[in-house]
């Protein structure tokens, strides 16, 4: 890598060659119409008004383009404007989508810039795009890239708008990371949850009902096994689980703020013919259930969890899988405490989250502390005694954490937790949030030792997050291969032929006896068959039941992680599998 693109900010690189991209488009489409072009993980993307839909083989004559535009070395150079001057010329040249942004820009009176790629000697400009900058010097600075894939977008994410075409692509600074990249796409693609929970008959998707997960018998298995290792972890932490409604009048989302600040993401019904909404999220109704009895600092912390099923109307464009949903399920609590209590309260929701992600599923994480937002409700004072607790906590707590100003709920500041998976990609599941206005919206109360009444605290606090993107996020990281307590079908047995069938029921009858999850492969396929269509399926071990086993009473055991094969009585199996059938081990 050279000294120079070495020095190169690799963010002013990708966005910088996402122009490349726009003028490359302009080259094979002159009458196309730019959208955007932003930076994104690990890439960008330009979004496109073209003449006709674009096609896989477009991508490598894009990349030709681009290759000789970068090296011709044009300069980026910023040229500012009036609004008026901007969208004269932006008109003039049919860039429509441009000119409607310059539009929203002159609302604030400020000038418009444009970054112009100048071609080196003759001084002129190749291309010109609409942009706030953030560039490399020429385009010599940009590294080694690839397009990645085409897919549609409406104008500003909005359906009512028109659907462009958009382009992804990917920038490194050298070609080792870019193949890095590449084979680890290539290996998340093999990974997608989508795929890999058809295969496994764990869910499916449908379009009669965009957004949710269609949960078949092993999907739900592995649902509710998720839910049974929480409730039993809610039981040693003293949680209460509650039952809640999922359709509220207005009045209550107007009491707790998400009304002015949410109405747009929640689903609205009519309800004996007023407006009404299904449950974004349970805390709203968790205040409701916290004022039904009357409470004194003896009673708290108040701990409710709840796996009410929530609804976020979220645009169909951004739906994905299980990780972007509009039903879904959150293993979400609020622990209502007094002020004395904060700081021990939150550490144990950070302990409950460590036990969770380091001792039951080997994750790595990161933490980040978000502070108030721009909009925000409550006094600078709360704020700043909240973003003061959660720090003095993850101090405590000998947690290393990163400041993300301004990202904060708008009800409170928050501490994120962002894991790793096997393939190194950033997932944010956990998140322990604190709350003083809720609280006050709602007129809770608590009787103190000194007799008189109080606002109690709310920790808004969830572990895996979304229930349905978390199991995702599982399926991704281990490749289907589910640890075993997790697993839908625990051993698979197969019989050589089917006059060994009575032998493998008899061996089945005696594991589910144990709680295994058992199938037997009654098929008249053969062996080697049963044995590669149980590997399909990932079934942590495989029994394989014929004369000799029948004749000493004993299975021969194939594990899947290993792909060794023992001779063992099924007592021995079972004495091995024990400790990876308990949760944490």
């Amino acid at each position: 890598m050279s000294k120079n693109k070495e020095k190169v900010d690799l963010e002013a690189m990708r966005h910088s060659c996402s122009h490349v991209l726009a003028q490359a488009v302009l080259d094979m489409f002159p009458e196309a119409k730019l959208a955007i072009g932003p930076c994104i993980d690990d890439g960008f993307y330009y979004d496109f008004d073209l003449p006709r839909t674009l096609i896989p083989e477009d991508l490598p004559l894009l990349e030709k383009r681009m290759k000789q535009i970068v090296k011709q070395n044009q300069k980026f150079v910023e040229k500012k404007e009036p609004a008026d001057k901007a969208l004269e010329f932006l008109e003039m040249t049919g860039q429509k989508y441009k000119a409607e942004l310059v539009k929203e820009f002159a609302k604030d009176g400020k000038e418009i810039s444009f970054y112009e790629n100048v071609m080196h000697g003759d001084g002129k400009a190749a291309f010109v795009d609409l942009c706030e900058g953030k560039h490399v010097e020429h385009t010599g600075q940009i590294g080694p890239f690839k397009l990645l894939k085409i897919s549609g977008a409406y104008w500003k994410g909005d359906e009512k708008n028109p659907m462009l075409q958009r382009i992804y692509g990917t920038c490194w600074h050298t070609r080792e990371e870019l193949d890095a990249y590449l084979k680890q796409l290539a290996e998340a693609k093999k990974r997608d949850h989508r795929k890999l929970g058809v295969q496994l008959d764990l869910i499916r998707f449908h379009d009669i009902s965009p957004g949710s997960v269609f949960f078949l018998p092993k999907g739900t298995i592995v649902f509710n096994k998720l839910i049974e290792f929480l409730r039993k972890e809610y039981v040693k932490r003293e949680y209460d689980e509650v039952i809640t409604p999922l359709v509220y009048d207005k009045s209550l989302w107007e009491t707790s703020g998400h009304w002015e600040h949410y109405k747009d993401n929640m689903f609205q019904v009519d309800m004996d013919g007023k407006e009404a909404s299904l449950k974004p999220m349970n805390c709203p109704s968790h205040m409701l259930m916290y004022k039904m009895h009357l409470k004194s600092y003896r009673d708290l912390p108040v701990r409710i969890a709840d796996f009410a099923m929530l609804h976020r109307n979220e645009l169909r464009g951004a739906l994905g899988g299980m990780t972007r949903v509009r039903k879904f399920c959150m293993d979400d609590a609020h622990c209502f405490v007094t002020p004395e209590q904060i700081e021990d309260e939150i550490l144990a929701c950070i302990d409950f989250v460590q036990f969770v992600y380091k001792e039951v599923f080997d994750f790595e994480y990161d933490v980040v502390l978000s502070t108030k937002p721009e909009k925000a409700m409550g006094t600078d004072e709360q704020w700043d005694n909240a973003e003061k607790a959660l720090a003095s906590a993850l101090k405590k707590g000998k947690i290393d954490y990163e400041l993300n100003p301004g990202d904060g709920a708008f009800y409170g500041p928050k501490i994120d937790f962002k894991i790793r998976d096997s393939l190194k990609r950033e997932w944010q599941c956990a998140t322990v949030q604190i709350d003083f206005q809720m609280p006050e919206r709602f007129g809770l109360e608590y009787e103190g030792k000194d007799g008189k009444s109080h606002t109690p605290i709310v920790i808004h606090r969830a572990i895996l997050g979304s229930l349905e993107r978390f199991m995702a996020i599982l399926i991704e990281h281990y490749a289907g291969a589910l640890p075993l307590w997790l697993s839908p079908v625990q051993a698979k047995i197969l019989p050589v032929s089917e006059k060994f069938n009575d032998y493998a029921e008899k061996v089945a009858k005696e594991l589910k006896a144990k709680d295994i999850r058992v199938e037997i492969d009654a098929s008249n396929e053969t062996l080697g068959k049963k044995i590669r269509n149980a590997e399909m399926q990932k079934s942590p071990y495989m029994l394989v039941v014929g004369e000799k086993e029948v004749a000493d009473k004993t299975v021969a055991v194939r594990d899947y992680a290993t792909k060794e094969q023992e001779v063992m009585t099924l007592q021995d199996f079972l004495k091995g599998i024990e400790a990876d059938l308990v949760v944490g081990q």
